[in-house]
């Protein structure tokens, strides 16, 4: 980057006394069922594109947070024990997965940050926070930075 140019960074912020945990449940559990959808099509597209034997009725669209790492997890939990086939690759070996019921399949994770760990890692990647803006309910924020 120039010296002249920024860097627009947009971050969705981690539960706080502004943003609850359950609101984040709410997004990504939302009551249409939109995100679950989204998620379980990953079983629709490795059968599709790998040519896996997945059965997307036998799963089911599951979030977790994680505050160690401080992201919201997807998975995709299995209903029942059961087996899915992976054809043969290249190398010509057919793979079996065995799933327990309960066993999950860890999908997306979705990373929330604070302001302290925005700066953080702007700062490691040669960057300098200018300025900072938040939604009034603190649930987002916009970063400008520029290059040290």
């Amino acid at each position: 980057m120039e010296t002249e140019e920024g860097l627009l960074l947009g971050t969705d912020l981690a539960p706080s006394q502004h943003k609850s945990l359950s609101a984040l449940f709410t997004a990504y559990d939302d009551s249409q069922g939109v995100t679950a959808k989204f998620n379980l099509n990953v079983l629709t597209r490795l059968n599709r594109e790998v040519g896996t034997n997945f059965n997307p009725n036998l799963f089911r669209h599951l979030i977790r947070w994680n505050a160690v790492e401080s992201r919201i997890e997807m998975h995709l939990e299995s209903l029942v024990r059961q087996e899915v086939m992976v054809p043969a690759g290249p190398d010509g070996m057919e793979l079996r997965i065995r799933f327990d019921n309960g066993e999950t399949i860890h999908t997306e994770n979705s990373y929330k940050f604070n302001t302290g760990m925005i700066d953080e890692m702007l700062t490691a990647a040669g960057f300098s926070v200018r300025k900072v803006w938040t939604d009034p309910l603190q649930t987002f924020a916009l970063t400008l930075a520029a290059a040290r």
